[in-house]
């Protein structure tokens, strides 16, 4: 894989460190500003709802700039964003700073999504992405888990701060590692933007997008809410959050790297196995929830299962927009933070029933994903060409 892909891997480590840490923060943000948790996780929602509109926005804008000055400038905005909310009192203005930073990320993902996949063989997407999206998945490893601990002893602004800084030297990785020369497709000539648009229209990148919003939906809404169900269903202590989120952050990391080696050629087959596994994961770590050994091992397991499914999904959204080069990036992340918006609200609502509705929530979404995939796994058990989500 070419250096620039790991560069932006680093610039998605920072950004992925910011859209994940708020598990381990909610009831400490809500305490410290006095609202409630669950009015607490529409930070999350805020934050994706911010990329959901804001990739294609920014992709659109910026689709005749070269790639550096658009990625360097997302990331500079990224912390700017962080610093104000580290120091408001208001609860207003950190929703405010959440979006901006969405904004900021959006505008990455959906050039960084773009040019990964433009630096290797077209054949080779589900690997790009892949590496790129470890990024992310490390920053549940390490960022996440070490922005929990260092809030819990410093206080939730800490980890804001952290992350601003987080950012700098992925700035300097950008300017000093990715080409300043124009796109590659504008010597190719590029589809006009109104081209680009029009495959939105197409009912199998719909579809595909839709899938990848509800496994999202599913994975973001339990993520969320990982904090209560550690202190209230298993009634650890707080420190303990930090060693849950290192084990689903460390199955994420599994399930990206699962979903680079299988997602280009077996993309049905991911769907078929990985799927239903997924299905059976989320009421099981509710009703185990109560047992750490058994929670411990079921968050690993579906980690794993939500990122090599999700990562197998918005993999195949960037081949089915193939013919939108530029806005292709934007469509993917679009997808995932569609999921992302909606997901903790779903799982919000639940909070009434305690804190295990989320995991419960979860099951139910991954449900309605495999009743909509099922028709396009026709064919599953024919050769790889013949999977039917390719």
């Amino acid at each position: 894989m070419p250096l620039p892909l790991y560069l932006l891997a680093m610039a998605a480590f920072a950004m992925g460190t910011s859209e994940f840490m708020l598990a381990g923060l909610l009831p400490d943000i809500a305490s410290d500003l006095d609202v409630t948790v669950g009015t607490a996780g529409v930070l999350t929602s805020a934050f994706a709802l911010g990329m959901v509109v804001g990739a294609p926005l920014v992709a659109a804008f910026a689709r005749n700039w070269s790639r550096r000055p658009s990625l360097l400038g997302s990331v500079l905005v990224f912390p700017a964003a962080h610093a104000v909310g580290a120091v408001t009192t208001s609860f207003p203005v950190l929703l405010a700073t959440r979006v901006v930073a969405a904004l900021a990320n959006a505008g990455f993902l959906a050039v960084a999504l773009t040019a990964a996949a433009a630096l290797v063989p077209p054949d080779r997407k589900g690997r790009a992405l892949s590496v790129l999206l470890a990024g992310t998945t490390s920053a549940m490893i390490a960022g996440v888990p070490g922005g929990s601990a260092l809030g819990t002893v410093f206080g939730w602004r800490a980890t804001f701060w952290a992350v601003a800084a987080l950012c700098l030297p992925a700035a300097l990785g950008i300017l000093k590692g990715v080409p300043a020369g124009h796109r590659e497709e504008e010597a190719t000539g590029r589809p006009v933007l109104r081209a680009e648009l029009a495959q939105l229209t197409r009912s199998r990148l719909i579809v595909v997008m839709l899938l990848g919003a509800l496994v999202n939906a599913a994975t973001f809404g339990s993520l969320t809410f990982l904090a209560p169900v550690v202190t209230d269903g298993a009634g650890l202590g707080e420190l303990w959050v930090s060693v849950v989120l290192v084990l689903f952050g460390t199955g994420s990391f599994a399930g990206v790297t699962l979903a680079g080696r299988l997602s280009d050629r077996y993309p049905g087959r991911v769907v078929a196995v990985g799927g239903p596994l997924l299905l059976v994961g989320w009421p099981a770590t509710a009703v185990l929830a109560t047992e750490p050994a058994a929670l411990f091992v079921l968050v690993f397991v579906q980690g794993t299962l939500s990122f090599a499914l999700g990562t197998t999904l918005i993999t195949r959204v960037l081949y089915e927009a193939a013919a939108a080069p530029g806005m292709a990036g934007s469509y993917a992340t679009a997808a995932l933070n569609v999921g992302a918006a909606v997901g903790p609200v779903i799982a919000a609502a639940t909070l009434g029933a305690g804190a295990l509705g989320p995991l419960w929530a979860s099951g139910l979404l991954v449900a309605v994903a495999l009743l909509i995939a099922l028709p396009l796994l026709t064919g599953i058990t024919e050769s790889r060409g013949g999977d039917a989500l390719r």
